[in-house]
């Protein structure tokens, strides 16, 4: 059976944790920021877990399972 290949655009927004959970970055960081309070982009800075309904289908994607 041959190799499962990476989708590399997952791999750019994606990365897995020592316990296996995958690890995602907020959005709406990207532009219009003067717009938003200086709480709501420090809370964006940290990145996140992705939701348990996500998680298979990226690791999936991710060639990890």
């Amino acid at each position: 059976m041959p190799k499962m290949k990476t989708r590399k655009a997952t791999a750019k927004r994606f990365r897995l944790t020592a316990g296996g959970e995958v690890r995602r970055n907020k959005s709406n960081k990207g532009h219009l920021l003067t717009d938003k309070t200086r709480k709501r982009k420090r809370k964006l800075r940290k990145s996140t877990l992705v939701s348990s309904a996500d998680k298979a289908r990226i690791r999936r994607q991710l060639a990890k399972g």
